[in-house]
């Protein structure tokens, strides 16, 4: 039997999305929702979703990889390349981490190296339409080669950090960057 090098090791092509919510679905009123980029920056952001939509826009098809295992092939989304966030916001050197705040409570951080690979981005759309509410609608962040933990349904806030903060997952031991080729499902016990 040939061994499928499209998929990371340790995933399988599901035909349906498993949706999950680790605090709650809030309601999200979009007239009042804003996005807000803080932190080591010298030009904070506080972006309406009519603002991010005016930005360029990027179009990109990637499968999504949920740390239990399952991947749906090929799902098209559109958006902001978070690298376009970062140089409006004009990140200061010292930054090595990014933290994603949800308007859940939901936190999680990413290493900003892989934040800023080329095809991350701040996702509006989702296969041709506005992300659902249920996956995470206005926005959320999209890192392919990360664990779908990592692309924070509801995002509210994008924080540059200086040191790790552990987020949700990552303080029930989850690991700290997810990278999925690296099945980095948990962090190591020392």
């Amino acid at each position: 039997m040939a061994v499928d090098t499209s998929i990371p090791p340790g995933q399988f092509y599901a035909k349906r999305w498993a949706i999950y919510s680790a605090l709650g679905e809030p309601k999200i009123r979009l007239e009042a929702w804003r996005l807000s980029v803080k932190g080591l920056v010298e030009n904070e952001l506080n972006l309406s979703f009519e603002e991010l939509q005016r930005l360029p826009q990027v179009r990109l098809t990637r499968d999504f990889h949920c740390v239990t295992a399952w991947s749906i092939k090929d799902v098209v989304w559109e958006g902001v390349a978070f690298r376009e966030l970062a140089k409006l916001a004009r990140v200061k050197n010292e930054a090595k981490w990014v933290m994603f705040h949800c308007a859940d409570g939901y936190a999680t951080p990413v290493p900003l190296e892989d934040a800023m690979v080329e095809d991350s981005l701040i996702a509006l759309k989702m296969n041709d339409n506005p992300i659902p509410i249920e996956q995470g609608f206005p926005a959320r962040p999209f890192i392919p080669h990360l664990y779908a933990w990592k692309s924070a349904k509801w995002l509210g806030q994008i924080e540059f950090m200086k040191e790790y903060r552990d987020g949700y997952w990552e303080s029930r031991s989850y690991h700290e960057r997810g990278n999925v080729w690296k099945e980095e499902r948990f962090k190591t016990r020392k």
